[in-house]
């Protein structure tokens, strides 16, 4: 589905693939929606959205990729039709939005997954493997990629389909205040669409909802810079969500696009800055819970899906990070 853009309107051969893949690699019967290939309505899409939650032959929804007015479909949401029929809704960016809706009304997701950007194109091993344990519900222990990029080919380039893309060397998680475990439900996803769920104040329940949460939080290709994510994660301190937080991972930040390539020690150097700022506005907000910066999910290649709304074990005193996606 295409909750947010409808990419494979305008690129429907990387879509095709990324539908064969999931039949072919996964052993799944994809369905279609009408609006995946076709720009539509916020009330359209939502439509869709609704169908899709009603089907008792649909068991999963994937969406195609993200966008930025998937805020304007959820008034079109029918409730009573998505929290009688729960079923798991993968997405990242924009699906934000959605994801948030789902858990406001108790139904985990899963953060990450895209057919437009990870599944059309030829997919990392790593993603592949987190995506299987996303759609079939086991544990999957996050493992850092040596390997790193911020954008694939371009969809029009032939090449998309049969060639991996161009990488560089990935920097290792830093763990910071790493002394303790840690296993709770997670909440957050992209940070500058948390910032509208706050100012919208929609699908949002009281600060002490969301004690103990492990927060989950990325930038998108936007690429707000370090001082912009300080005062989004200042913003979520005052709120008193950032203080009543069990861990925190901080997802690697895309610091290049196809217009402006970094090298390994530009994009290193930027980095740095992020984990700099982030380090230092949770500090003020929750001194001494874990923080792990610079894990591979989100606008970030190869990407690790994670559970949203749903467990997580963060151990700092082994270094590992653990999705437990369930039934």
């Amino acid at each position: 589905m295409s909750p947010s853009w409808a990419a494979p309107h305008f690129f429907p051969q990387v879509h095709d693939r990324a539908i064969q893949r999931l039949h072919d690699e996964f052993g799944l019967h994809p369905v279609e929606f009408a609006t995946t290939r076709a720009p539509s309505s916020p009330a359209a899409r939502a439509a869709d959205l609704n169908a899709a939650f009603a089907d008792p032959t649909i068991t999963a929804v994937i969406s195609t990729i993200g966008g930025d007015d998937q805020i304007t479909v959820l008034r079109h949401l029918d409730m009573s039709v998505i929290t009688t029929n729960p079923k798991r809704f993968l997405g990242y960016s924009d699906n934000t939005n959605l994801l948030n809706y789902l858990w406001f009304h108790g139904i985990a997701g899963v953060y990450g997954g895209s057919t437009q950007v990870h599944f059309g194109p030829v997919p990392d091993p790593e993603h592949l493997d987190s995506l299987r344990a996303a759609l079939f519900g086991t544990d999957h222990v996050l493992v850092p990629p040596t390997r790193t990029r911020d954008v694939g080919l371009r969809w029009d380039d032939p090449d998309v389909l049969v060639t991996p893309a161009p990488d560089l060397p990935a920097e290792p998680w830093t763990w910071h205040c790493d002394t303790t475990a840690v296993t709770a439900p997670t909440w957050g996803g992209c940070l500058e669409i948390v910032e509208w769920t706050l100012a919208t104040n929609q699908w949002m329940h009281s600060t002490e909802e969301y004690v103990g949460a492990i927060l989950m939080l990325e930038i998108s290709e936007d690429q707000p810079s370090p001082t912009e994510v300080g005062y989004l994660l200042r913003n979520l301190g005052e709120r008193g969500i950032l203080g009543g937080a069990s861990a925190v991972l901080w997802a690697r930040p895309p610091v290049s696009d196809h217009d402006h390539p970094s090298t390994a020690t530009e994009a290193a150097a930027v980095r740095e800055q992020y984990r700099d700022v982030v380090t230092t506005t949770i500090d003020t907000y929750a001194p001494g819970i874990p923080v792990v910066l610079d894990v591979d999910f989100g606008h970030t290649g190869p990407q690790l899906l994670l559970p949203y709304g749903g467990p997580v074990t963060v151990d700092g005193r082994t270094h590992t990070i653990t999705a437990h996606f369930g039934e």
